[in-house]
């Protein structure tokens, strides 16, 4: 399924183009951002190489991917949501927003527009999300959309220097749905 774009109630996800990388480098590059990635704040280069990676995994048959840009009501690129599928009809679910623009429901929207769409169109069965420990507004997304808390992840990722626990969380498509 190529090309992908979704329409939320105030985003709009769409493929990652070439060009993407300057406003892509805004959230990736921002240390405030990526404090609660799996990942370190990274260079332009290597904002570079996650979005032509990202536009080359899109075309892969089958896809096992789904990395889109989010973009706000005014066409302005300022995040990311990805379904990574994994295992049978499963998926893990991330998203990040850049820092300028939390608090005004853009994360909840394209984390909503993902599930629906990997239960709707995918056939998904599950879709989680392992989330810092200390992220509580990424943790209040999850719980806001449905998602069950199954526990704790230890060293689940190393970041910042360090080994960080993640808390796993997912929804079924059986489940209720906000």
């Amino acid at each position: 399924m190529y090309p992908i774009s979704l329409t939320g109630r105030a985003v709009t996800l769409r493929e990652f183009r070439a060009n993407d990388t300057p406003a892509a480098y805004q959230v990736v590059g921002d240390d405030r951002v990526t404090l609660w990635l799996s990942f370190d704040s990274r260079s332009p280069e290597a904002t570079q190489d996650m979005i032509d990676g990202a536009v080359a995994r899109a075309r892969n048959e089958p896809r096992d991917e789904y990395y889109l840009a989010v973009i706000n009501g005014d066409d302005q690129l300022i995040g990311f949501a990805r379904l990574g599928l994994s295992g049978v009809k499963a998926a893990k679910l991330g998203y990040a927003i850049h820092a300028d623009h939390w608090g005004r429901g853009y994360a909840t929207d394209a984390a909503r527009t993902m599930i629906a769409f990997g239960f709707d169109h995918l056939g998904l069965r599950r879709i989680s999300a392992a989330i810092g420990p200390d992220n509580d507004s990424s943790i209040r997304v999850a719980e806001r959309l449905g998602f069950t808390f199954e526990g704790t992840l230890r060293d689940h990722v190393f970041t910042n220097g360090a080994w960080r626990d993640s808390r796993l969380y997912s929804i079924l498509a059986t489940d209720p749905r906000v």
